[in-house]
């Protein structure tokens, strides 16, 4: 009997080896899979061929649009009764912005009513004239000279008006600075009880629309070959350091500063939010697109471990790999590869990092 006990006693331990092995195998076989949750939580990008983009950083500031820039001048002299504005408010255009009582405006009223009064006699006069001429008790040429005089009191009133107009004289001797457009007001030199001259040079109020805004930027003498007109430009401020306000290189004004070596561009950007305020501090990317391509995949994708980069290659659940990449440079938001992905294979943009640890585990 024992000699057929040791034999079925190793049929056995090999029958229970085998099934191990083959579970081990099947394991093994299986390897990682992503679960249904991680599956849901992933998004995916193709890798793909794109034109190599140049990106360049200067620096610069935020300009009010100088075409919808205006010096606001006192036409008149006098003592400032109001001044309705401070920095920074916006007006629209035709606002009062300040009140000045002039003795100037009285001299032109006179010359409004003196033109209107002299303009009546020379038509009453002509009208004499004429009637005396159908009774042959005048000559053609005194009835010209009616006419001439009628015109010449025609145009000084004109004149007069016109001038009463541009002053914008209405009653009294009250004169009212008013915006000429709308926007805000950025420079003022004018307080209440002022005595303001008639000959002042200076203007007492600058209004600027910022619908439009300009950023301007400095470029090293050195960096010049590196921009040109059209180029893709994005700006962003301290005051909004999250956002990015999209523009191009309208204009490069062809002259070096000897101060700081530096040529200057100019972006323009729409403001019409207006967030961008004129005299902030501004960082100005550019970017050119160059001839040749390169494989990208979004910068998100690409996980910096060690000194290397690397990216997780999705074929499908069961089949999730780490590549190691070689990266030319960033540019935005997505990077260029030079080597270890091909195109439209397809990587892993979100939650790429608990996958990546979940494969070195």
């Amino acid at each position: 009997m024992k000699t057929y006990i040791i034999p079925a006693l190793m049929v056995l331990s090999l029958a229970v080896s085998c099934s191990k092995k083959e579970e081990n195998n099947n394991q093994a076989k299986k390897g990682f899979e992503l679960s249904n949750t991680m599956l849901k939580s992933i998004a995916l990008a193709k890798v793909e061929k794109k034109n190599i983009e140049d990106e360049y950083s200067f620096y610069g500031k935020i300009s009010a649009d100088k075409n919808s820039y205006i010096d606001v001048y006192p036409l008149v002299g006098g003592n400032v009764m109001s001044v309705n504005v401070e920095l920074g408010d916006y007006v629209k255009k035709g606002q009062v912005l300040a009140t000045i009582r002039s003795t100037e405006l009285a001299e032109i009223q006179k010359d409004v009513s003196d033109a209107k009064t002299d303009m009546v006699v020379a038509r009453n006069n002509l009208r004499v004239a004429k009637e005396l001429y159908e009774g042959k008790l005048n000559t053609e040429r005194e009835v010209l000279e009616a006419k001439s005089q009628l015109q010449k009191a025609e145009d000084q009133l004109q004149r007069a008006t016109a001038v009463s107009t541009v002053y914008n004289v209405k009653t009294g001797n009250i004169y009212s600075v008013v915006a000429p457009i709308s926007g805000y007001i950025v420079q003022k030199n004018i307080n209440k009880d002022m005595q303001l001259r008639s000959d002042r040079s200076e203007n007492i109020f600058d209004v600027a629309n910022t619908t439009n805004v300009w950023a301007i930027m400095n470029v090293n003498e050195s960096d010049i070959d590196k921009i040109s007109l059209g180029m893709r430009a994005q700006v962003s401020t301290l005051s909004y350091p999250d956002k990015v306000f999209d523009g191009k290189i309208d204009k490069i004004f062809k002259i070096i500063d000897p101060q700081t070596n530096a040529m200057q561009a100019r972006v323009v950007l729409d403001n019409a939010n207006g967030l961008l305020i004129p005299d902030s501090k501004a960082t100005i990317k550019v970017s050119r697109l160059e001839d040749d391509t390169m494989l990208t995949v979004p910068s998100k994708a690409v996980i910096f471990d060690d000194n290397k980069s690397f990216v997780v290659v999705f074929k499908s659940r069961t089949d999730v790999k780490i590549r190691e990449v070689k990266v030319l440079k960033q540019a935005g938001d997505v990077i260029y590869i030079v080597e270890g992905l091909k195109e439209g294979e397809e990587v892993i943009t979100n939650n790429q990092l608990l996958v990546y640890r979940s494969l070195n585990s």
